[in-house]
């Protein structure tokens, strides 16, 4: 039997206190208006937003939305949520806030939302499987996924004859292949932290079962034993990349594969306007890390970039619904999927960006599974563990730390989960 979250304890113990505020939710302009205020965490789609705010608000009498869009949407969430001041909706990512919101129970139950059955059965899954312990409910409407594996330059794949590899074997020869050239298999820009997690969740996503932060958590097994062959074969990719990826940023990188420097980039999808806003006519594809060494055992690392929330403070949940079912038009689908190169977590006949090509045999199939990352904290600052162990390359220290680390940084988490697992152990 699922148990709703123990409090919110957890959740107040991480957040910042910042001095921002910004509108309290759910005023109305007169008796007849009700209104309804939006804050995601989307600043690169801030125009896509204003568009349906204005589109919303020419065509509904009754209800007057507000979307913001503001830099840095979390801090400013997190802030708003301890003065209790609740926008009526919240656009967040699939990952560990998501987690901490159901937790704490600011996040209202949604299962009676009619546009739930039109969502992939996948990306409802991803956001079960993403909650601290199981709990009643459904707590989020999935609308925008991404996918993260490898890039590569389609133009150069072709005149030399390159092969999409389809197993770790294959990938490895490929690379081999292209160092007889005067082009790099890889470029990878580590000197940002966080761009260094990117080939480890579409590796980790490959040779992990998807559950294996539940499992660490419920004691059951450990990230040494989970994680070895991932960081074997991570630590293998740097000698197809530059001498010092140390020393170039993701927008470094990003122009030196789009200027043909490298055949590949281990990344996610949402790199390619970066990329073509160096070489618009670049042509540009993707394949899935193919981490296995058997070619039927890859899978697709893909998660919720973008989600709707509803918080329980909001005080007209159908006028909420409404605003959902105008989002969620497939138009508005299908014009945001077009601006952002997004995947739409919604069931029906989206057209894809065509540097998903590689990958839409997994997408339709819904062979894919959560970044990994999703499930750090972020005090443990999982980025920078990973670029010291590629620079040291010491992979049995750096499993012992992450284990450490991950009891430190995951205590009260994985109190709960065990207590969970106690109460509910028949």
């Amino acid at each position: 039997m699922k148990g709703r979250g123990i409090g919110k304890l957890l959740f107040t113990g991480c957040i910042l206190i910042l001095s921002v505020f910004l509108p309290g939710c759910s005023s109305s302009k007169n008796n007849s208006v009700t209104e309804i205020e939006i804050v995601q965490y989307k600043p690169e789609a801030s125009n896509y937003f204003k568009m349906v705010e204005k589109a919303f608000n020419e065509t509904h009498d009754n209800i007057h939305l507000t979307i913001n869009s503001p830099n840095d949407a979390a801090a400013i969430l997190r802030t708003r949520f301890i003065r209790e001041d609740y926008p009526d909706i919240v656009g967040i990512g699939g990952d560990i806030e998501y987690s901490y919101y159901v937790d704490a129970q600011i996040l209202a139950d949604v299962s009676n939302y009619k546009g739930l059955s039109d969502i992939k059965q996948v990306y409802r899954d991803i956001d079960e499987s993403l909650e601290l312990v199981p709990t009643d409910g459904t707590f989020a409407v999935p609308y925008m996924a991404n996918a993260a594996g490898i890039l590569y330059n389609k133009n150069l794949f072709e005149q030399n004859g390159w092969k999409i590899p389809t197993n770790w074997n294959e990938l490895i020869t490929l690379c081999e292949e292209i160092k007889k050239t005067d082009i790099l298999p890889f470029y990878f820009g580590f000197k940002d932290t966080w761009s260094c997690l990117a080939p480890w969740n579409a590796i980790a996503v490959g040779l992990t079962e998807t559950d294996t932060v539940k499992k660490v958590n419920k004691g059951e097994t450990t990230f040494t034993k989970e994680y070895a062959e991932t960081a074997e074969k991570y630590l293998n990719l740097l000698q197809y990349g530059p001498d010092s990826p140390f020393a170039y940023s993701y927008n470094d990188a990003c122009t030196a594969f789009a200027r043909g420097e490298s055949a590949m980039y281990p990344i996610g999808s949402y790199a390619v306007p970066q990329i073509l806003s160096v070489n618009p006519d670049m042509n540009i594809d993707s394949f899935v890390m193919p981490a296995s060494d058997s070619s039927d055992g890859n899978t697709l690392n893909s998660g919720i970039d973008l989600q709707f929330c509803i918080t329980e403070a909001c005080e007209n949940k159908e006028a909420a619904y409404e605003v959902l079912d105008f989002l969620f038009a497939d138009e508005n689908i299908q014009a945001y999927a077009d601006a952002q190169n997004a995947i739409p977590c919604k069931e029906g006949d989206f057209k894809l960006a065509s540097m998903l090509d590689g990958m839409k045999e997994y997408i339709e199939a819904g062979k894919m599974a959560d970044f990994h990352d999703h499930y750090y904290p972020t005090e443990m600052s999982a980025d920078a563990l990973l670029q010291t162990f590629l620079i040291e390359k010491d992979v049995n220290g750096f499993l012992k730390t992450f284990d450490k680390n991950w009891q430190r940084y995951n205590r009260d988490i994985i109190r709960k989960v065990r207590e969970y697992e106690e109460n509910n152990s028949n």
